[in-house]
């Protein structure tokens, strides 16, 4: 190993190896260390969401989930004998209306690959045993093979786990409740099965059972068993065979019994130490927004940290790490802990309102989309973030600063085929809209004053308009693109590396940009960045 680098990770999880990709792939110096001794075999955690296939889009790894994953197209939540709702991925507004099922182990082999064409690997059988914060940088003490190592790094992220070693050795401590039942999870495949092999189904009878589909027509199967001693097929039988009379459960394998928690840290930094992940954040397994919360993570923190390590940014942009996705960590645990309070229900009457609330959730076309954009991970926005900055959303539609920038904006005279694949790019880029109310000069002039002034956080602008007249070689939107976002006159759209719009100016553009990279860059040794 290493003996000075710029970040230690602890944790090869996806987490983990997500965000030393993004810093490997940066620049940065970076070892990951992980106690396991060698990559998973088998683990729980399944369901892959469109905004994380959007990330590895960017990231040009999005081909292996699609071809080794098996896509869900829809969800269906049924109770005493009815189908309640069906949750409609189409509907969600990206480009992948779907979500993929997927065994952990294979979403980590395909970003160990990722990895290590960045230059990086992973460590096993590397235990991190004490870490010591000593204001400019951190000594970490690690065990491998039996022999101890001090390793001196600028920064330590854990992304080791709920027992996390590393938010330990911060002293940072986990809050919340632990999950009063437990849960247990089983593969298996279904002979006949009747309905889709493209979704997931819920049944909220008791005991409570929850599949997802996996490639070669296989389901994960969860449930809440019925004992400690209960076998566990049979508990899924008797729930699923209300609904499907018949029904088998075939080819099973890796039946493991566990529990859950809803909790927090307390904080997601101390000092030079950061958490992601699981070490951050635990929630219920019920929608699978675990594994996903934790890639979305270190697509936040990659960026930022590789700033900092750079010397472009003042430190304190690392706060805003937090800022932005404790947030998201917060609703998507509140969401979890509603669903297992809501599938523990005993009381027949309350029950029977649970379901009469489910089935009104989806009554109307607009919250049937909003379930979908809610399911797909599509509606986190980091909207009153210290660095985002710009115009709110115009009350005709389009999008505003915080937002995901848009993946489904069809764009024309381009080596590309849509808007947002302009944006894959290590830095921040500038999009300069101009919509019908534009003047093509002044979208030109404003993409050489952006060039002009040059700064290490924008990577490129590319310059973009409605206009039939626009100089060859010009990115080209629709009048309907235009529309959708929101864009009449000259607009600037300056969008992060991990797809959100840091920015939004429709007016004093260059001005707007200035304040902008300020905020990002922070203030050095007294001076604005």
């Amino acid at each position: 190993m290493a003996n000075e680098v710029d970040v230690l990770v602890v944790g090869g999880g996806p987490t983990g190896l997500l965000l030393t990709s993004e810093l490997a792939i940066r620049g940065v110096s970076c070892l990951l260390i992980d106690a396991n001794p060698a990559p998973l075999h088998w683990d729980r955690a399944t369901v892959v969401h469109p905004r994380s296939l959007e990330f590895f889009d960017a990231l040009g790894i999005v081909a292996p989930f699609l071809e080794l994953g098996a896509k869900q197209r829809l969800a269906k939540i049924h109770s005493e004998g009815n189908r309640l709702a069906t949750i409609d991925l189409s509907l969600c507004g990206s480009r992948y209306p779907f979500n993929i099922g997927i065994s952990e182990e294979v979403t980590e082999r395909v970003l160990t690959e990722h990895l290590e064409r960045a230059g990086g690997s992973v460590t096993h059988a590397s235990r991190l045993v004490e870490i010591d914060d000593r204001g400019d940088r951190v000594v970490a003490t690690i065990e491998r093979s039996g022999v101890t190592e001090r390793i001196e790094t600028a920064w330590v992220v854990g992304c080791d786990g709920l027992r996390s070693a590393t938010r330990t050795g911060a002293g940072i401590e986990m809050v919340g409740s632990d999950i009063e039942k437990p849960w247990a999870v089983f593969d298996a495949t279904i002979p006949e099965w009747p309905d889709t092999y493209e979704g997931n189904f819920g049944y909220l009878d008791e005991p409570t059972v929850l599949m997802t589909a996996l490639p070669g027509k296989t389901w994960r199967v969860y449930l809440h068993p019925r004992s400690p001693e209960s076998d566990l097929v049979s508990d899924a039988k008797g729930t699923v065979e209300k609904y499907v009379p018949g029904v088998r459960f075939e080819s099973v394998r890796n039946p493991m019994r566990f529990h859950c928690h809803t909790k927090i840290a307390s904080s997601y930094r101390a000092g030079r130490i950061l958490l992601a992940g699981d070490a951050a954040h635990v929630c219920s397994p019920a929608q699978g927004h675990g594994m996903n919360t934790g890639l979305g993570d270190a697509f936040n923190l990659g960026w930022k940290l590789a700033l900092v390590c750079k010397g472009l940014a003042d430190e304190s942009l690392l706060d805003t790490y937090e800022s932005e996705r404790r947030a998201v960590a917060r609703h998507v645990m509140k969401q979890g802990e509603d669903f297992e309070n809501a599938i523990l229900m005993k009381d027949v009457a309350a029950r029977r309102e649970r379901d009469q609330a489910i089935a009104r959730a989806f009554a109307d076309d607009q919250s049937r989309h909003h379930e979908a954009a809610a399911e797909a991970e599509l509606d986190i926005s980091y909207a009153g973030s210290p660095i985002v900055l710009g115009e709110k959303r115009a009350e005709g539609g389009g999008i505003e600063a915080g937002e995901r920038i848009v993946d489904s904006i069809a764009i024309a005279r381009s080596s590309v085929r849509w808007l947002h694949e302009l944006t894959h790019r290590r830095g921040h880029t500038a999009l300069i809209l101009g919509g019908p109310e534009s003047n093509a000069a002044e979208v030109a002039t404003l993409r050489d004053e952006i060039a002009k002034r040059g700064t290490p956080i924008i990577e490129e602008s590319v310059a973009m308009t409605v206009h039939a007249s626009a100089p060859s070689g010009v990115a080209r939107m629709t009048p309907g693109a235009a529309a959708g976002l929101g864009v009449s006159g000259t607009t600037l759209l300056v969008v992060r590396p991990d797809l959100h719009i840091g920015l939004r100016a429709d007016r004093d553009h260059v001005r707007a940009l200035e304040q902008y990279c300020g905020a990002v860059q922070g203030v050095r040794r007294g001076h604005a960045g």
